[in-house]
């Protein structure tokens, strides 16, 4: 094990996404940081976070929340507030 210093933060995401990872940390029964952190750890090496299992289960959840969203839209959304 390692030890690190974790820090609080606020980190505002579009609210589907955030309905899908809160659901897949729920169902893996870790903490959304911890769901987090995993993730951007495999993604620094380049390593895909996930197994097909766990896809499958994202793939579902997607759909259960609504969340249409890909990679390919990444850096491209905006809030609904700033295009009134």
């Amino acid at each position: 094990m390692q030890i690190v210093e974790r820090v609080q933060t606020g980190v505002r995401m579009e609210r589907r996404t955030l309905k899908v990872l809160k659901a897949l940390a729920e169902s893996l029964d870790l903490s959304l940081g911890d769901l987090l952190e995993g993730i951007v750890l495999h993604a620094f090496e380049g390593k895909a976070p996930f197994g097909e299992k766990t896809r499958a289960q994202i793939d579902l959840l997607k759909q259960v929340y609504g969340l249409t969203l890909t990679a390919a839209d990444a850096h491209r959304l905006a809030e609904a507030d700033v295009l009134s």
